[in-house]
């Protein structure tokens, strides 16, 4: 299992940390979704074949375009 970190600077609120929750959710292989709202990060525990791309896509269909990596 790998952990990716992403910084999202829109997600704000409760309502925020459940639709990127519910988006990410939704990959295969994804274990574990947490969202920070003071640093506004979201970390994602997945499996090996989960690529950052789909996770970056998946934020993004929960309505955040503004999506980086967080650099290890």
């Amino acid at each position: 299992m790998k952990t990716e970190q992403f910084l999202v600077p829109g997600v704000s609120c409760q309502h925020c940390v459940h639709a990127v929750k519910t988006e990410v959710s939704k990959l295969a292989g994804v274990q574990n979704v947490e969202v920070n709202l003071d640093n506004k990060v979201v970390t994602v525990q997945a499996g090996e074949s989960v690529a950052p791309a789909s996770i970056v896509a998946a934020i993004q269909e929960a309505g955040y375009d503004e999506v980086s990596p967080v650099a290890a």
